[in-house]
């Protein structure tokens, strides 16, 4: 006769615990934060019918990662003891921690009795008069709760996560910076070797639990209302690039700048012809400048020399006025009569 294979009760446990972890770590995270407008919920989640994201009841949200047909049959459960309960009693009488305290008691029973425990891990958020009073409940697969201050994160590498949201978190925080948090603490994992990823907002299920909607207080942010809170707050302003020339006052030219080169062609004594080139719009040297400079100098200086040399023949003899002198009787010096 066989005998049958014996294992203790502790190796069982923990075999299901490490099968149950190592399958949650594969899910994509969620990021569950309180604000000052309410509760957010922050997952990547490429899927728009299957959500990861969801309501239970006015007040009361709900956030898993894992198995998605595990986690929905527990939510499904939970909506229906919270309106039964609402319905029996009253709808104060719902609270976050009774259904907490459910699902707890459910996930539990199936660790302990079931061969394969349920590989799901769940967040229960109740959205109350102030951040400070914001109830955030975390189930584990084998059925511990545990209350959690301020925010959140499941999944995989959850020790990263939680150690930027220590970092930055603030209970006062807008809808933006806490959108713009949980967006960078789900993207600080998974890039290759360890570095942030990019995730596209079309990737993303985004809700809240809004504090100051009356009635049903959870909503999601999707298509045009979800792009606005992922941009910056602050944009980078804009300066002129380096060596840009500054624009021109009224009534003034642009300035030109020339830089081309004009290209020039002179005969050598035995016929070859050689080219030179000199740049366009280069100044001239002091000293021809100064030399033509003198020369105009001396030239109107000479004209009126014989302009009187002249009136003065032409007064002295009565005849016929002098001609008008040329350029090379001006230089000279002398009139004809």
């Amino acid at each position: 006769m066989a005998m049958q294979f014996y294992a203790s009760p502790e190796q069982i446990m923990r075999d299901r615990s490490e099968f149950a972890r190592k399958m949650i770590a594969r899910g994509r995270n969620v990021v569950v934060m309180s604000y000052s407008g309410g509760v957010l919920f922050v997952t990547e989640n490429p899927s728009k019918a299957l959500h990861k994201v969801s309501e239970i009841y006015d007040r009361i949200g709900f956030a898993a990662v894992g198995r998605y047909n595990e986690f929905e049959n527990l939510r499904a459960a939970g909506v229906r003891m919270a309106d039964l309960r609402g319905y029996s009693y009253d709808r104060r009488d719902v609270t976050g921690r009774a259904i907490a305290t459910a699902f707890a008691q459910t996930l539990g029973s199936i660790f302990t009795v079931e061969t394969k425990p349920y590989e799901v891990e769940i967040c229960i958020a109740e959205v109350t008069a102030s951040p400070a009073t914001d109830e955030l409940y975390r189930i584990t697969y084998d059925g511990q709760a545990q209350e959690e201050q301020g925010f959140l994160a499941m999944g995989g590498q959850t020790d990263v996560l939680s150690k930027l949201l220590r970092e930055k978190h603030a209970a006062d925080m807008s809808l933006t910076d806490a959108v713009q948090l949980a967006v960078e603490a789900v993207a600080s994992v998974g890039g290759e070797g360890g570095k942030p990823r990019t995730i596209d907002p079309n990737q993303l299920e985004v809700a809240v639990l809004d504090r100051a909607r009356p009635g049903r207080k959870f909503r999601r942010i999707t298509g045009a209302a979800l792009t606005p809170l992922l941009e910056t707050a602050s944009k980078a302003t804009e300066t002129p690039a380096v060596g840009t020339a500054a624009a021109p006052t009224a009534g003034e030219p642009p300035a030109t700048e020339s830089t081309g080169t004009a290209s020039t062609e002179t005969k050598s004594g035995d016929g070859s012809a050689t080219s030179g080139e000199t740049t366009a719009g280069a100044p001239k040297s002091a000293d021809e400048a100064s030399t033509r400079e003198a020369a105009a100098a001396e030239s109107r200086a000479a004209k009126p020399d014989a302009a009187e040399e002249s009136s003065t023949a032409e007064a002295g003899d009565g005849g016929p006025a002098a001609e008008t002198p040329t350029d090379d009787t001006a230089s000279g010096g002398d009139a004809e009569s």
